[in-house]
């Protein structure tokens, strides 16, 4: 690793015991590194460990970072004098790399003009200015209608397993990275090695990995490494919106391994945990994260971020500490997804803080009023039709219940990320139309069309089902 080459290593002390990731390391020289310095094997510079405390003068914790294997009493250690640097600038576009900033694409060696520690402190003397508001239009119905994202906002996505998060994360990907002077990180914290190779094989074949940069942390790699994957990549995206000057999209995957892998290590420190077994420190932590990725007066960082819901319980310690920070939650419905109905998001259940009339505009705000009065409508009636059936509702009743089917309908869409697999085209629609079309769907426009039209679709001129003159 270069950082690691162009420094001068000295003799530390030997590993005195190992107990899971955590190394004690007894000092035998002068020196005494501080808290978060990176320390190596002196026969072996791929086995990192960072300092993590002292148990007295001269005996060091440090966070093994590496492999349990690769260490054993008395191997000798070094240290570095610094802390874990990452590549940083425009030679990291384009690349998939490790906690350590070493490639993982097989494209040979990453060319950075500099290296950055994954520690630098948020900065609070440059703040994003609040009358600056615009909204990031994602192209996705349910998100720009429903809960629409804040350009420098965060946007959580919660849900429970195989109700579609990564898709929509992807999909989110493709459609907001296309703008000029932006690029995007993506944090893989945790996940799945398939399900970051078939990110990664998607952004090839769209061309979107050239603007981006993948910073992984495997659900294979030790709790340190994981965790600490979410720091190099708020480093990266601060060097892009300072030192580049660029607008950033900050990817995460996921928030639930985040904390997973801190509540990982705070066990191993002997750390009594919280009254729900996650770590006491929980909340430090993601705010520590969450303040790092912000956006300043002068640039943007917009940041989507997935949060594992598990057993689909929203009262987790982890979705009820992360959504604070979060300008928009997108909360995804698992019995919306068993009825096929994708993206699977529950619109009563997801926010914004930006559903006002003076962000939205008078017409859109009004839309969804009565889009959520006419589903809770539709939810009420559901029960009677699924009793007596349709026949037996008033006339005013069906149509209630006939324009909600088609309201629910045409907030499903085709994915770009998903072409492969459903053989739609993916449609990308604005929001002025999504407006239009929403507000002549309650209005009765269009109650001599089935409601099966709806689904699947873009635009309702795309379409077909709105003539070049209505």
């Amino acid at each position: 690793m270069e950082s690691i080459k162009n420094k001068e290593l000295k003799f530390l002390g030997r590993v005195k015991a190992l107990r899971g990731q955590v190394v004690q390391i007894s000092c035998e020289t002068d020196y005494r590194p501080a808290v978060r310095e990176l320390l190596l094997a002196e026969d072996d510079h791929d086995t990192h460990m960072e300092v993590y405390s002292y148990s007295d003068d001269h005996t060091i914790n440090a966070l093994l970072l590496s492999p349990v294997d690769s260490v054993s009493r008395y191997t000798r250690v070094v240290t570095t004098g610094g802390q874990i640097s990452i590549p940083v600038g425009e030679g990291v576009l384009g690349r998939v790399m490790n906690l350590y900033g070493q490639p993982q694409d097989e494209k040979g060696l990453i060319k950075a003009k500099a290296l950055r520690s994954i520690y630098t402190e948020a900065d609070d003397s440059d703040k994003f200015k609040a009358s600056e508001l615009k909204i990031q239009d994602t192209g996705i119905k349910a998100i720009d209608f429903f809960a629409p994202l804040p350009r420098g906002g965060k946007l959580g996505i919660i849900g429970g397993a195989g109700v579609g998060k990564t898709v929509l994360l992807t999909e989110l990907m493709h459609n907001i990275q296309q703008e000029k002077n932006t690029i995007s990180i993506f944090a893989g914290i945790g996940e799945r090695i398939r399900e970051g190779y078939e990110l990664w094989q998607t952004l090839e074949s769209s061309g979107l990995i050239e603007k981006t940069a993948m910073i992984m942390g495997n659900v294979n790699e030790n709790a340190a490494v994981r965790f600490r994957v979410a720091w190099a990549a708020s480093a990266l995206a601060e060097h892009f919106r300072d030192e580049e000057k660029k607008d950033v999209l900050f990817f995460v995957d996921n928030m639930f391994r985040f904390a997973q892998a801190g509540g990982e290590l705070s066990t191993l420190l002997d750390n009594i945990p919280s009254e729900f077994g996650y770590q006491p420190t929980l909340q430090t932590e993601v705010a520590q994260f969450e303040n790092r990725i912000k956006s300043t007066a002068n640039r943007y960082i917009t940041s989507v971020q997935t949060i594992y819901v598990p057993s689909d319980e929203l009262t987790n310690p982890v979705v009820t500490t992360t959504l604070p920070h979060l300008d928009a939650a997108l909360v995804l419905s698992r019995d919306v997804a068993q009825e096929g109905r994708l993206p699977a998001i529950d619109p009563f259940r997801s926010q914004s803080s930006i559903v006002t009339k003076e962000a939205l505009g008078e017409m859109h705000y009004v839309a969804v009023t009565k889009a959520v009065e006419l589903l809770n409508q539709y939810n009420r009636l559901h029960r009677i039709v699924a009793i007596v059936g349709e026949e037996e509702l008033s006339l005013e009743n069906r149509k209630a219940y006939h324009r909600a089917q088609q309201l629910i309908n045409y907030m499903t869409q085709p994915f770009f990320s998903a072409e492969i697999h459903t053989g739609r085209k993916g449609a990308f629609v604005k929001r002025e139309d999504l407006v239009k079309d929403v507000c002549d769907i309650i209005t009765g426009s269009f109650d001599d069309v089935v409601a099966d039209k709806f689904k699947f679709i873009g635009n309702l001129k795309d379409a077909g089902i709105r003539s070049e003159g209505k």
